[in-house]
């Protein structure tokens, strides 16, 4: 599965990187595959590990912040295993070029 996660901190003025570093330290010592983008972070992973994951985050800035929202949208396939990056991969297959990253 492929979890898009965005933690937002409510009231904790306008640079939020603070928080944000702190999500990644959670992703990156849970060891699953993970890239952080402009928005949110992407992790990959079976559902027990990226929830873990999920509530560690949210629960993290939560301390810290008094105030939390976390989005949470999930895409799993019952047919294969996804990495990082396969979905792209397939849109690149179907246009016959690579695209913008």
């Amino acid at each position: 599965m492929i979890a898009e996660i965005s933690v937002t901190p409510i009231g904790q003025g306008i640079s939020l990187s603070k928080y944000i570093a702190k999500v990644t330290e959670i992703v990156e010592q849970s060891g699953l595959e993970y890239k952080l983008n402009n928005m949110n972070t992407e992790v990959c992973g079976e559902w027990g590990e990226v929830m873990d994951v999920v509530e560690k985050c949210h629960y993290a800035v939560l301390k810290e912040a008094g105030r939390v929202i976390t989005h949470i949208i999930l895409d799993e396939r019952s047919d294969k295993k996804y990495k990082l990056g396969d979905k792209i991969k397939a849109v690149e297959r179907n246009l016959g070029r690579e695209v913008k990253k």
